[in-house]
């Protein structure tokens, strides 16, 4: 999280309007920076089936993992709340009769992010390095339909402290138990128990992105990989798009550079450069739906890696803000 210092300039009407608009920008921007999709990616849900579930339905292992960091100035209690967590009823997709389990889980301690860190998403192991702070299993449970569960609360320093990140790390973990339906739910990091309220400079992240696509096919929703400077090239994997419209790269560089999109249930791999002025910057993965078929419930699954093949974190809150195309003007002689 990057903070921001605003001057003034006594006497300017225009500029206080300026700042009045910088200011409640800056709020919105932290408001939603700690809800898991964030309001500016515009995604419905993230997505976890059971391990009985076919592939074919969006979901590539069954299992995702989410980051939340904690800025060290963050002394009291925090809460990870999960809406929807039960598996029927509103939201959630079924095969047949709903009878599937996900288990939340939250991990902190010595590991908790370091163990996998720097790992590729694709060859995670050990991801329940850490200690279990709390877990709890969801069924069919019509109390939690449509409703928040609250996991804490979690002093900080429960969490692994990271040198660079100048803060402590929490693991979320949702797991896809017996079953062959899916779950469809939301996070948000807070400061209270029964409220979604902003924990200040908190973020969170994940290294391979499960998310249920928008059904309205006008809707074009995005996310945002950040790149490191160690970068001159990535790869971004896409999984069981089911060709439903078009993917497209947006950063201070790239102006909405097409990337090929997958199928029913297969992988597409599209590779690109990295330019100077991209690292230490977020980049825009825009999906836009197809406009003449209409696809329902479709569910996707996103990697990018680095030449290394070590995993891009997403983070849902874009560090450094949304990435803006920056055209190279070249300068020409006058006549």
């Amino acid at each position: 999280m990057k903070y921001f210092y605003i001057s003034t300039i006594k006497g300017s009407k225009a500029n206080s309007n300026w700042l009045i608009l910088i200011f409640f920008t800056l709020l919105s921007q932290l408001s939603v920076a700690q809800s898991v999709p964030s309001v500016d990616e515009k995604i419905p849900f993230l997505a976890t089936f059971g391990k009985d579930s076919e592939t074919s339905w969006g979901d590539n292992n069954f299992q995702q993992i989410f980051f939340a960091l904690i800025p060290k100035e963050q002394t009291k209690e925090i809460y990870i709340r999960v809406y929807d967590p039960d598996i029927g009823g509103l939201f959630d997709e079924n095969k047949g009769a709903f009878d599937t389990k996900t288990s939340f889980m939250i991990y902190g301690g010595s590991e908790c992010w370091s163990s996998i860190g720097t790992q590729g998403a694709e060859s995670i192991n050990d991801v329940n390095r850490g200690i279990l702070l709390d877990s709890k299993t969801f069924g069919n449970e019509s109390k939690y339909d449509g409703k928040w569960y609250t996991f804490g609360p979690f002093n900080p320093i429960e969490g692994e402290y990271i040198e660079k990140f100048n803060g402590y790390m929490f693991k979320i973990i949702a797991d896809g138990g017996a079953g062959d339906d899916g779950n469809l739910y939301q996070y948000f990091l807070s400061r209270n128990e029964s409220k979604n309220l902003v924990v200040e400079g908190g973020n969170m992240f994940t290294y391979e992105y499960t998310f249920r696509l928008p059904d309205n096919k006008n809707h074009t929703c995005q996310i945002y990989p950040y790149i490191d400077d160690r970068t001159v090239s990535i790869k971004i994997s896409n999984f069981d798009w089911d060709n439903d419209g078009v993917m497209k790269i947006i950063s201070v560089a790239k102006n909405g550079i097409l990337a090929d999109v997958s199928g029913e249930d297969n992988w597409m791999y599209n590779e690109f450069q990295i330019d100077e002025e991209e690292k230490n910057t977020s980049i825009q993965i825009q999906f836009i739906k197809n406009q003449t078929t209409f696809i329902k419930n479709n569910n996707v699954t996103i990697i990018v890696q680095n030449q290394y093949g070590e995993s891009m974190p997403f983070y849902v809150l874009p560090i450094g803000g949304i990435p803006a195309y920056r055209p190279k003007i070249k300068m020409m002689p006058a006549n």
